[in-house]
């Protein structure tokens, strides 16, 4: 055998080595990147907020505490959302509001699930499609109606332990548990202790004032407070997979004995001050933490 003969076994082994490598090692590669990704993800904490609130007057005290600029380019020209948006406690915070009511030329705050939920989704595929990721936590903040039986008073701070609807009736067995669409909230006991603030489901529904039929469900739901806009929210959170937490100041008694709107319009502006207060806390608290430190 010549010597010519004797090298063609070693350069084929050589080439097949070499083919198979090139096949494999970028695989090998991607695979190592992206479990790199995904342990660099475990590691990081919370550094992307959204603030989600109805009301341009219980935004407007945090805003301007916490200097936020307007982003006009935010939402899609078409919708009266409005969203401000800076740097807080190295945490990139987006605080959205549902602007005002333009179809009905009424000028009123946006309130209730369908605004709510618009705004909330839109603003999700937003920060996760020009970060390439969802943001870390939704919180949806504002003032709501509590209920003496659980112990709520005006100004209490409630966090969420779970949103449910109270108005949406279907009497049909397979969309029961759908109608009252409860959906579970981060756990934030932690944070609780540290604000001195109360733990609580939070019934929605898209009217201020209340039924007895309303009241029976409210009461199914084990409600604590109420408000218009909690489940759409973190319905639309749940469609992007991102954990929500409600924070909300009581404004008035629904089982009380005052007129839901008086008390409402009344303590309004002293709750959206407490609102102010909270907030800062709140994602003082969060801001670097992972979800199960909350």
């Amino acid at each position: 055998m010549t010597n010519s003969s004797r090298r063609t076994p070693i350069l084929l082994a050589t080439t097949t080595v070499l083919l198979l490598s090139s096949l494999f090692l970028p695989s090998i590669a991607l695979d190592t990147e992206s479990t790199s990704t995904m342990t660099a993800s475990k590691i990081k904490g919370i550094t992307n907020v959204v603030i989600a609130i109805a009301m341009e007057a219980e935004a407007a005290p945090f805003i301007e505490h916490l200097s936020l600029a307007e982003d006009a380019d935010f939402f899609p020209k078409v919708t009266p959302f409005k969203a401000y948006r800076g740097l807080h406690e190295d945490c990139d915070i987006t605080v959205v509001t549902n602007g005002k009511d333009d179809v009905h030329a009424s000028g009123v705050d946006n309130v209730g699930t369908v605004p709510a939920a618009v705004a909330t989704f839109l603003a999700l595929q937003t920060i996760t499609t020009t970060t390439s990721s969802p943001p870390d936590l939704l919180i949806n903040a504002g003032t709501c109606g509590g209920f003496k039986r659980k112990g709520a008073g005006i100004g209490d701070v409630f966090l969420t332990t779970a949103v449910a609807n109270h108005d949406r009736r279907i009497p049909i067995p397979a969309f029961v548990d759908y109608g009252i669409g409860r959906i579970e909230s981060v756990n934030a006991s932690e944070l609780a202790k540290s604000l001195n603030a109360k733990l609580g489901v939070c019934t929605t529904g898209n009217s201020l004032d209340k039924h007895d039929v309303d009241d029976f469900h409210m009461e199914q739901n084990d409600a604590s407070v109420k408000d218009m806009e909690a489940a759409a929210i973190a319905w639309s959170c749940s469609l992007h997979n991102v954990p929500h937490l409600g924070v909300k100041v009581v404004t008035d008694i629904v089982d009380g004995d005052k007129p839901t709107e008086e008390e409402f319009l009344e303590n309004l502006s002293s709750a959206a001050k407490s609102l102010q207060e909270a907030l800062p806390k709140v994602i003082a608290h969060v801001c670097g933490k992972h979800h199960h430190e909350l």
